[in-house]
């Protein structure tokens, strides 16, 4: 189990704080965590996880606040982000290790730097990490609602979010892939949703939200556009299923319109999984 290296670290007056913890595979993150004012509903709270945690954390926190102030905002939601010692908004090396799967004879492009890629493929056990570790401590602090559990990632986070879905759909409810590397490892995480498709357990109920801006590069539209068309077929009997183009965006600048959507999404449950 993860273990604490410092105290619990508040931000401001607005019910931010952070730890800096230790995983139970050895590897250091900082975890940042918006917690609501009010009680929690009889459901208990909605939870959302933020990947890249320095780069998304703030404005989707602030997002929160903003859309679930009473009287005709969505009901409370707990933010963790997940960060790294870095505090780089994107820490490749770490990113590539934790948001990426291993595929057997795959190829990946060369990078513009011509340097090779970090180590990577360990998106299974980050699942881990996120499930025994982090979903767990938070559970113990917080009334959770287990029909409002999100994830939302970017880029190689928005691979992993797809990849969570794929292989673990009952770890979240709610599944939010921005930008998705669709590209990785041969399209891997295709042949991913082509196993969920066959292989889907009956009384599954997610939500799947993929988004991207429409200036970004030809081969993150077309991967978004793979993943939607294949998908398709799965939409009604607890599968939902929506894709938003962006326009005027591109793959940074898109961000924060990705975020915007997280608390009306979580805000759409599916059915009881007590």
């Amino acid at each position: 189990m993860m273990r604490m290296v410092a105290d619990i670290i508040p931000h401001t007056a607005d019910g931010c704080f952070e730890l800096t913890i230790v995983s139970g595979a050895g590897l250091e993150y900082r975890l940042l965590f918006s917690e609501p004012e009010e009680p929690p509903p009889e459901a208990g709270y909605g939870i959302v996880f933020a990947l890249d945690g320095d780069a998304t954390f703030r404005t989707l926190a602030e997002t929160v606040r903003m859309q679930t102030r009473k009287p005709k905002g969505y009901e409370p939601i707990v933010v963790v982000g997940i960060g790294y010692p870095s505090r780089q908004p994107f820490d490749l090396e770490r990113r590539c290790r934790d948001f990426t799967m291993l595929k057997e004879g795959a190829t990946l492009p060369k990078r513009p730097d011509g340097r090779e890629w970090p180590p990577h493929g360990e998106a299974d056990r980050f699942l881990d990490f996120l499930e025994r570790e982090v979903l767990a401590w938070a559970e113990k602090r917080w009334r959770l609602d287990p029909a409002r559990r999100a994830i939302v990632g970017h880029s190689l986070g928005g691979l992993l979010v797809l990849h969570a879905l794929f292989v673990r759909p009952r770890l979240f409810t709610h599944y939010v892939a921005g930008s998705p590397s669709v590209w990785w490892a041969d399209q891997e995480v295709l042949n991913e949703l082509e196993h969920f498709k066959r292989e889907r357990r009956a009384g599954c109920s997610v939500r799947l939200l993929l988004a991207i801006g429409a200036e970004e590069l030809e081969d993150m539209l077309e991967g978004v556009e793979l993943v939607a068309e294949r998908a398709a077929p799965l939409v009604g009997e607890g599968f939902g299923l929506e894709k938003v183009l962006f326009p005027g965006e591109e793959h940074t600048s898109v961000l924060p319109s990705l975020l915007s959507r997280v608390p009306k999404l979580l805000s759409t449950s599916g059915p009881r999984r007590d």
